[in-house]
């Protein structure tokens, strides 16, 4: 569940089977009061327009969508006397754009297309913002999700890496304080191939900042990070002294980082 603010309304965003759903209720009451919410809702699905429009999205994305009950309200819509609510379209139709949840969050939802569409009936200008502000969500969502999978990746390559100091840089006989520094020493040496720095220098001029250097690591550098990680469990595992593989690693960090960085700019730019 999610929170965005549209016209300093705030409305629920919910997952359902995998899908985002937003709050028609918090969006009718951007519009009235509480209380109306329920009234603006029923309106908006008794005309017209809105039953083609949700038939139409649910025959497009529902297979089991039952066609001639919605054919029944089509030729109803727009009557004087046609009234139906989303329950009543729901259970006669198995229409799935919209649901009804009780309980703490309850209320009406839609998927987002149908929700989209709602925003009309509470005015253009909150249409338009809902969009943005929904937009705006998820590639926040998306932006937290790539962060995540890359720092996550870089933990399993840094057991890789820490397997093959252990086996091939670690004596049988030393004490944790002494392994640790060893671990230490070869976290630094791809700090120093990646980000120019120790970690010591990188706290000693960030005296502000929790965390260490590679918490505040952009997304390219954490992908580079990884490899760098990989190769060099593979020096390591080859024999080749510290100083040549920080050479070699520093190459490898500036060639990479060149090419992620004019990947992402073609991106941008599509």
């Amino acid at each position: 569940m999610a929170k965005i603010i549209v016209q300093n309304t705030q409305i629920t965003v919910v997952s359902i089977n995998e899908h985002d759903y937003i709050s028609l209720t918090d969006m009718a009451n951007g519009k009235q009061s509480e209380s109306r919410a329920a009234d603006i809702i029923k309106n908006w699905i008794r005309t017209r327009y809105t039953i083609e429009f949700l038939g139409t999205w649910e025959m497009i994305h529902n297979p089991n969508f039952k066609v001639v009950e919605f054919d029944h309200f089509r030729m109803q819509a727009g009557l004087p006397s046609f009234v139906m609510s989303v329950s009543e379209w729901i259970e006669k139709t198995n229409a799935i754009g919209i649901v009804v949840k009780k309980g703490r969050y309850g209320g009406t939802y839609a998927f987002k297309d149908i929700a989209f569409e709602f925003g009309t009936a509470i005015s253009v200008t909150f249409k338009l913002y809902l969009i943005d502000e929904f937009q705006r969500l998820k590639s926040e969502e998306q932006k937290q999700l790539e962060w995540s999978a890359k720092r996550e990746l870089s933990k399993i390559n840094y057991r890789i890496h820490t397997d093959a100091i252990k086996s091939n840089l670690i004596p049988a006989e030393v004490t944790r304080e002494q392994a640790a520094m060893k671990y230490a020493e070869e976290a630094d040496v791809l700090n120093v191939a990646m980000f120019g720095m120790t970690a010591k220098q990188w706290r000693e001029a960030n005296p502000g900042l929790k965390g260490n250097i590679r918490d505040y690591a952009t997304i390219n550098e954490l992908i580079c990070l990884a490899n760098m990680e990989n190769i060099n469990a593979v020096l390591i595992n080859d024999g080749i002294p510290q100083s040549e593989r920080l050479i070699k690693l520093n190459k490898i960090a500036i060639h990479q980082m060149q090419v992620l960085e004019l990947d992402t700019s073609r991106n941008l730019l599509k």
